[in-house]
């Protein structure tokens, strides 16, 4: 059984989360590109736009979100909590 990461770094960018990932990537040697969501017809991105880019440095896993403008750069950044229920 895998290691479960149970905080995931969440980058919020405007409209451009794919080429953020493609610079890390290029940066950190131990990288490599995990999933990449795309909006569909209902929005709120242009469907077939990249919606969230998830990939990992260093064995560290982060998710890059095409969130737009909606939010100032203050209230832009997140942490996402992973939990796994207890089988009894």
């Amino acid at each position: 059984m895998s290691k479960v990461q149970k905080i995931t770094p969440f980058l919020w960018f405007n409209d451009n989360a794919e080429q953020a990932m493609e610079f890390y990537l290029s940066v950190f040697e131990n990288s490599k590109k995990l999933k990449i969501n795309h909006y569909g017809s209902g929005g709120p991105g242009p469907e077939g736009s990249v919606m969230v880019a998830a990939f990992e440095l260093e064995g560290q896993q982060f998710l890059a979100l095409n969130g737009g403008l909606c939010f100032n750069l203050r209230k832009r950044s997140h942490l996402q909590s992973t939990v796994i229920p207890r089988m009894k």
